[in-house]
């Protein structure tokens, strides 16, 4: 009998990743999205990539009465990945009451749902931005969360004290944070990718994007920072590499390999990559030259980061395979298929 695992926000670009490698390892993926900020076609793409259609329930976790039927209908559920939310860290300076409600209720009603009805394990979307800047580097899970820059990263920070004082109130609900670093990249297949709604929040659908002459020129913010070439440093890894870093949660959890009822990790390369060089490898595996300006800094962002991910590699057998110029490629073939453009 297959294990039934609810992957909420699964239409997104993490999410529809996740899904296609618990898939392919003998899951049955339920997949839980409101299509606010993806499209229920992405679930085709699944398909098309794994031979399996996974089951779609559209509605908002927000609305609790919803999330408290589905779960009394669906009691078999092994475990829940949680992904949806809102996450652009701008959009969550100009508009902080959305995203604390979002992003905060739809958590509670989960866990509530998950007290209710029986169910045990949770893996959730956390970040790096719960870090701050860190004073030290790499950083690693003990370091100290620090004031968060944006309303986005704080909804982080706050879901995972929420999480710790559940699983610390009840033996019953186990849990997983996933302190993602910057994830990149498609799917190898070029059938499911990042596909920003409007103007890109994230470098590399922004680089993709005027590449193919999408947007008239990349914005680089900032050239002044303490870094060798002036620009941010973030450590990006490959969004399939991610994704089975769920998988690995997810079984940890089912199997009780855990060591504490709460566990979190960070899910990194270990390298820290300057918003330049991104930009250089991307021309490098495209052959494309970009147009780019540089601007001033940009609120909210940190100067630089990048993960310690020992913990993860030892505890979840998990490490990254690809490179940051397969990422780039990755990511230019799913740009180019989509606007069908050779």
């Amino acid at each position: 009998m297959k294990k039934k695992i609810v992957v909420t926000g699964g239409t997104g670009y993490i999410g529809s990743h996740t899904s296609v490698e618990l898939i392919e390892e003998g899951y049955d993926v339920v997949i839980i999205d409101n299509l606010y900020n993806s499209e229920a076609v992405v679930v085709d793409g699944i398909e098309k990539i794994t031979g399996v259609r996974p089951f779609l329930e559209v509605f908002d976790l927000c609305d609790r009465n919803r999330t408290d039927l589905f779960f009394k209908n669906n009691k078999d559920v092994a475990a829940i990945i949680h992904f949806a939310a809102f996450k652009a860290v701008g959009e969550s300076v100009s508009k902080p009451l959305e995203y604390y409600r979002n992003n905060l209720d739809s958590l509670m009603n989960l866990l509530v749902a998950m007290q209710t009805n029986g169910i045990s394990n949770m893996v959730f979307s956390s970040s790096c931005t719960v870090y701050g800047q860190p004073a030290k580097l790499p950083v690693t899970e003990d370091a100290p969360f620090q004031t968060a820059l944006s309303p986005y990263g704080n909804t982080k920070q706050i879901g995972e004290e929420i999480i710790r004082d559940t699983t610390f109130s009840t033996e019953k609900i186990k849990a997983i944070s996933l302190r993602y670093f910057n994830p990149i990249g498609a799917h190898p297949s070029a059938l499911i990718g990042e596909l920003p709604r409007g103007v890109p929040e994230n470098l590399v659908p922004y680089i993709t994007q005027t590449a193919i002459g999408l947007r008239d020129e990349l914005r680089v913010f900032g050239t002044d920072y303490d870094t060798p070439d002036g620009s941010c440093i973030r450590d990006y890894l490959h969004v399939s590499d991610l994704a089975k870093a769920h998988v690995a949660a997810v079984k940890r959890l089912i199997d009780k390999k855990n060591r504490k009822n709460y566990e979190v990790f960070n899910l990194g390369t270990g390298k820290g990559v300057s918003v330049l060089e991104a930009i250089h490898s991307f021309e490098k595996v495209s052959g494309v030259k970009l147009k780019y300006k540089i601007k001033g800094r940009r609120q909210g962002d940190i100067v630089k980061i990048w993960a310690d991910p020992s913990l993860a590699n030892r505890e979840l057998g998990w490490e990254t395979v690809y490179s940051l110029d397969d990422c780039m490629k990755s990511a230019w073939e799913w740009e180019k298929q989509i606007r069908k453009h050779n």
